[in-house]
């Protein structure tokens, strides 16, 4: 099927959920929040979410999801997210989500979540293979069609999710008549996938993340234990196959990048050094960020408020959507 039209910008609607399921990196920050914030004021309403319950397939502390929840809200306030200019909540308190999920299932195919890679990868890693992880993409297409989204911000490890929110949703369609819009993907392949101090993808589940926010100490022994090969320093690096210069870059111009990418060529410069100054360039760019979080954080109440007031207004775009589809499966209306 070929793409839908997307509207003008100024009445675009973008929307984009995380999960609170630990402490957010640059993997993160690269690959998701900064690209996302890019939209707001861009597009005509910018939606983000804590996925609250998409964390509970994996998180089974109370406190610990607690405070989860809270550090996101304030990751994101303190990477710029104006709650005056977008709207952010918490998924849970919009129960709408859960109950288009329980109306989505009844039409979803069986086999259509058996191909999810996802949750293949998920239990071989050794998470409990649960009903709920099993039906995640369900819970994600109603966090999608939801909010008659446009454009979905996704990287490359959630495009498949994408794919199937959108069969979904023409099945549901298919069924009860046009009522569900069918959204389009954005993927930003130059920072859909940052690579960790290993060398792989930077993932939690890795163990080879590099902190967004904390303490300082701690971000400079991640930086500086970046695996690497053994060239000494006199010898010729090539960029494109080193971990320290692909996370480098993405803090840089394009020219900047390709100054550091010759001095990488050249000679001379040993990854010590190389990682110093990656360190250098996290410090100047989050500086100002860590400063406003920490304010943040000694204003009491503050995000309780952003996130009660987010969900209010969630909740109107929700009980709109609900509405239709509530007639048309036959459980409101005449």
């Amino acid at each position: 099927m070929s793409p839908s039209p997307l509207p003008p910008p100024q009445q675009l609607r973008v929307l984009s959920g995380i999960q609170p399921s630990g402490q957010l990196h640059l993997g993160n920050y690269f690959g998701s929040i900064k690209p996302n914030l890019e939209y707001v004021g861009k597009s005509g309403q910018s939606i983000f979410f804590v996925a609250d319950l998409h964390a509970l397939t994996t998180v089974k502390d109370a406190e610990i999801l607690r405070k989860a929840r809270q550090d996101i809200v304030l990751d994101y306030l303190a990477c710029g997210f104006d709650p005056e200019k977008a709207i952010m909540f918490y998924q849970s308190d919009v129960p709408e989500h859960t109950e288009l999920s329980w109306i989505l299932s009844t039409v979803t195919p069986m086999g259509l979540l058996e191909r999810a890679v996802s949750y293949k990868e998920k239990v071989e890693k050794g998470i409990a293979a649960s009903v709920g992880l099993f039906t995640y993409p369900v819970l994600m297409a109603a966090d999608i069609l939801l909010y008659d989204v446009n454009l979905v911000p996704v990287g490359r490890d959630q495009k498949q999710h994408l794919e199937m929110t959108r069969d979904i949703a023409i099945k549901f369609n298919n069924e009860f008549g046009e009522t569900l819009v069918v959204p389009e993907p954005m993927i930003r392949e130059d920072t859909a996938v940052v690579p960790g101090t290993d060398g792989q993808k930077m993932s939690k589940s890795y163990g080879n993340t590099i902190p967004l926010f904390g303490d300082e100490k701690v971000i400079k022994k991640a930086i500086m234990g970046i695996v690497t090969d053994s060239k000494d320093v006199a010898a010729s690096k090539d960029p494109e196959t080193c971990s320290v210069f692909k996370i480098h870059k993405l803090f840089l111009s394009e020219q900047d990048s390709k100054v550091l990418a010759d001095r990488y060529r050249a000679g001379g410069l040993g990854y010590g050094d190389a990682k110093k100054l990656l360190f250098e360039a996290y410090l100047d760019h989050f500086g100002a960020m860590r400063k406003k979080r920490e304010d943040l954080i000694r204003k009491s109440g503050f995000v309780e408020e952003v996130m009660k007031a987010g969900a209010a207004k969630a909740k109107k775009i929700a009980e709109k959507t609900m509405e239709r589809v509530r007639t048309k499966v036959g459980l409101g209306g005449m």
